[in-house]
């Protein structure tokens, strides 16, 4: 669905759609909120490594968690944790068991509110920075990653 809309969007005009082509590709790099998107410019503008957004992960066949942002060969994701998605009780008790799966498998999960993103960028690129630079050079997880819109499996060597 996303290539067929990229495609009509390509053969039309570009006049008046910026916006909507950076939503697009948004939506097809794995974007599932603003704050997610929030998340990824502010990674674009960092410099550091792009990571994969909402991608699947498991062991085995046994499904760990689909973290908002997963750099694979680290094992390090973050997750933005908004009052909108993550407070009722229901979806706090489902974010803290998500967290508690990642951390039995080893995962260091970084998580950040959509407020903090906006207004302490320099904090949470460098929270990101250190995490990613103490992951190089621990052993690989083995976890398997399937990316949004992957037609195919992808081996993570985590």
């Amino acid at each position: 669905m996303v290539p067929d809309l990229y495609a009509e969007l390509i053969a039309g005009s570009s006049v008046g759609s910026a916006l909507f082509r950076e939503a697009l590709t948004d939506v097809a790099d794995g974007i599932r909120s603003s704050a997610e998107a929030d998340l990824k410019d502010l990674l674009v503008k960092s410099r550091l490594p792009m990571p994969l957004f909402n991608p699947s992960v498991y062991d085995g066949d046994t499904f760990i968690a689909k973290p908002d942002a997963w750099w694979p060969e680290l094992g390090v994701a973050a997750e933005v944790d908004s009052h909108e998605w993550h407070m009722s009780p229901e979806d706090h008790a489902k974010t803290l068991a998500r967290g508690r799966r990642m951390g039995v498998y080893q995962i260091v999960a970084l998580r950040f509110t959509p407020k903090q993103i906006r207004s302490e960028p320099a904090a949470v690129i460098d929270e990101i920075r250190r995490t990613i630079e103490g992951a190089r050079g621990r052993p690989p997880l083995n976890l398997r990653t399937v990316p949004v819109g992957a037609g195919q499996l992808v081996k993570g060597a985590v």
